[in-house]
């Protein structure tokens, strides 16, 4: 699978641009805030029907404009597939496949499989817990419709069950059977999602171990643990023992919505011990875990953007991608760079086709 044809239209900070791409490796160069990234990101919009760095859909649209629209052609089991993805001020984003829109876009992933690696992926070391569950559960969702469902469900009735917390409290009141109706709710939907997070774990850990080992050399111990309260009790009796601290919060203070991944290196948290290039070599390494283990559960060949992923590693680090690439382990991938020559080194190096398009 690869795209063959990219067209934007007021994306971002893009009036209008049109691409013809090769089906292995595709380079965009040029100086910082030429659009580079936008163009990858417009690639990732297309398969997850929104962008990777700006969930606010509005402020994809150029400024002074009204709409955007991103049209590619992937070539998919030897037959052209036309994605369509289009917004319009004041109106709902519409997604369209081979020119039939798509009433749900969850209906719509895993359908293009691909993984983004970029400098904004820090913020799986940096931030919350929140970060990383959706890591999580955007990998997972690519493989498993049902899964994507459960999850969908489970917010939705967290959702209700802190209204009815607020509704509680507000009114001085208590029901102990409508807050049992959601608590089943909860504790079914987070029982299966919680042993498909562990199963996927489980599968995933030892390929993140293997990449980090090839990347860099064995040069440091890292290790990736689940944390999750429903590895102690079910649900059920979490919910039970935590109502009055519920009642008091007016939220639902335990379940699948806390799980977190850990990042160690060292024995110690990656986010205090780690430099900036073990740091990137820790998040490569999960990425391209990403990207294996879709591969393998999927039979298909994710696309793969690497956003200005060079700077910042040693030129043994950066050797070590090439060779990976060059070993036919990825299919169709994208770079871009502000070093045109350093661009081209790598490329060259991996004896595979390129075009190199200069911003």
């Amino acid at each position: 699978m690869y795209l063959k044809k990219l067209s934007l239209l007021n994306y971002k900070n893009i009036a209008e641009a049109d691409y013809e791409f090769d089906a292995k490796i595709n380079c965009f160069v040029g100086k910082n805030g030429v659009g580079k990234t936008n163009v990858l990101d417009a690639v990732y919009h297309l398969a997850y029907g929104k962008s990777y760095f700006n969930p606010l859909a509005i402020q994809n649209i150029k400024h002074t404009e009204d709409f955007f629209v991103i049209d590619g052609v992937f070539e998919k089991e030897d037959r052209n597939e036309n994605i369509v993805c289009s917004l319009k001020r004041g109106q709902k984003k519409v997604l369209k496949r081979n020119g039939k829109p798509y009433e749900k876009f969850s209906e719509h992933i895993g359908f293009i499989p691909l993984v983004m690696i970029s400098p904004s992926d820090n913020d799986l070391i940096t931030e919350g817990s929140e970060t990383r569950r959706k890591f999580i559960d955007s990998v997972i969702s690519q493989l498993d419709a049902a899964y994507l469902q459960q999850l969908i469900n489970y917010q939705k009735v967290v959702s209700q069950r802190n209204a009815l917390l607020k509704y509680f409290a507000l009114n001085h009141t208590f029901d102990k059977d409508t807050l049992g109706i959601y608590n089943e709710q909860m504790a079914a939907l987070g029982h299966a999602i919680f042993e498909k997070r562990k199963q996927f774990l489980q599968d995933f850990i030892p390929i993140f171990n293997s990449h980090h080992h090839n990347i860099t050399g064995s040069a440091e111990t890292v290790t990736l643990k689940y944390d999750s309260q429903l590895s102690e009790k079910p649900l059920s009796v979490l919910l039970d023992e935590n109502l009055q601290r519920d009642r008091v919060l007016q939220y639902t203070s335990t379940g699948i919505h806390k799980d977190d991944l850990s990042f160690e290196i060292e024995e110690h948290p990656i986010k205090k011990f780690g430099s900036q290039g073990q740091q990137k070599s820790f998040l490569i390494a999960l990425k391209l875990a990403q990207f294996e283990f879709i591969k393998k559960q999927s039979g298909v060949l994710p696309i793969l953007l690497f956003d200005d992923i060079f700077d910042k590693l040693d030129e043994t680090r950066v050797e070590k991608i090439v060779q990976m690439i060059n070993d036919k382990t990825f299919g169709q991938i994208f770079i871009s760079d502000t070093h045109p020559e350093r661009t081209e080194n790598i490329v060259k190096a991996t004896h595979q086709s390129y075009r190199i398009f200069n911003l």
